[in-house]
């Protein structure tokens, strides 16, 4: 049975200081994490940014990526959207007994691959075993904090009339992928999860010198939510183009043959940001030598008409109100 899960990995005796020195401590080598102390002690200046989820993904493997590496580019995006500079992070594990110690292995590898192209370090952690049954394989829990730049003032409540708003790239490719995956489903062309941490595209906007007002990752509830969440906050209209959206064509079709919308589909490599008209053009050049915004696109602008509400144009020429996403579409899919 060792090269399985065991309850008594989660006992916090021998097999469990066991798993923890010979599968976390190596791979994450820091000053912080290697004292194996209660908690990880460090210094910070200036404004931080702190978050905290929890991933639940089913399956834990699909293309593009694993519960792990998601689990990174999560938290990383989520302290970037609002300017920080990811730090430090934390990881807790919740296994299901019985789980193949070489998946384990697997997603620890992952985990250390995102963090390393991300540039930030996990520095404490902590793990649980539970009944086979009570959970399914594998969920994981995080924590970040980031340092905001001086002068950063971004937040979903600042859009203004006259705004431009552009997405970093083609939107649905996480919720696909997962599916696809979930469901034994086949396409023409394979279907990959965008998952990505963006801390270093969002970096190079803000030295950009464009002014961002807002900036957001569309995961759950797709780019229809984000931006639905930015219109009543900033209490104002968005207006977008459905010709300006990149969506993949096989991610087109396979929405078409689910019965989904590619704009409540969730994404967790891409942005969707808020920019002023006057450097909106710039930005994009600038997002597009970033291999993560390569597809960058401005999709619409921000209005002082039908105040909280989020209108698309469609190819047709005619008008759609594009709400909020109602119920699950897609359940487990971070």
């Amino acid at each position: 049975m060792e090269d399985k899960i065991l309850l008594a990995h989660g006992s916090g005796g021998k097999l469990s200081h066991d798993l923890v020195k010979q599968n976390f401590v190596p791979l994450f080598d820091n000053t912080f994490l290697n004292k194996l102390d209660d908690s990880a002690v460090f210094e910070l200046k200036g404004r931080l940014a702190f978050t905290t989820d929890s991933y639940v993904v089913n399956p834990i493997f699909f293309p593009g990526g694993d519960i792990g590496k998601l689990a990174v580019c999560g938290t990383v995006n989520d302290l970037s959207m609002s300017g920080a500079v990811p730090k430090y992070m934390s990881i807790a594990l919740i296994i299901e007994e019985g789980l193949p110690m070489s998946d384990l292995k697997r997603i620890i590898g992952s985990i250390k691959k995102a963090a390393q192209e991300a540039g930030v370090k996990v520095v404490t952690g902590d793990t649980k075993v539970v009944n086979k049954g009570s959970a399914d394989k594998l969920f994981i829990n995080s924590a970040g904090v980031g340092v905001i730049p001086p002068g950063v003032e971004i937040s979903g409540s600042n859009a203004r009339a006259g705004d431009k708003v552009i997405l970093s790239g083609s939107i649905g490719d996480h919720g696909i992928a997962v599916i696809s995956q979930r469901e034994g489903l086949q396409f023409s062309s394979s279907v990959k999860s965008d998952c990505s941490p963006l801390n270093k595209l969002v970096a190079e906007m803000l030295d950009s010198g464009v002014e961002i007002r807002c900036l957001r990752d569309p995961t759950r509830g797709g780019l229809a939510s984000t931006l639905n969440e930015f219109a009543e906050s900033s209490r104002v209209g968005i207006r977008i183009e459905e010709a300006n959206l990149p969506v993949h064509e096989v991610v087109q079709a396979a929405c078409e043959l689910l019965g989904f919308d590619p704009l409540y589909v969730a994404n967790e490599g891409k942005l969707a940001a808020v920019v002023a008209a006057n450097g909106a053009e710039k930005m994009i050049e600038v997002m597009r030598r970033n291999k993560y915004g390569k597809e960058a696109a401005i999709i619409g602008e921000v209005v002082s008409e039908h105040l909280g509400r989020v209108v698309m144009k469609t190819r047709m020429g005619a008008s759609r109100i594009v709400d909020m996403l109602v119920g699950e579409q897609l359940p487990r899919i971070c």
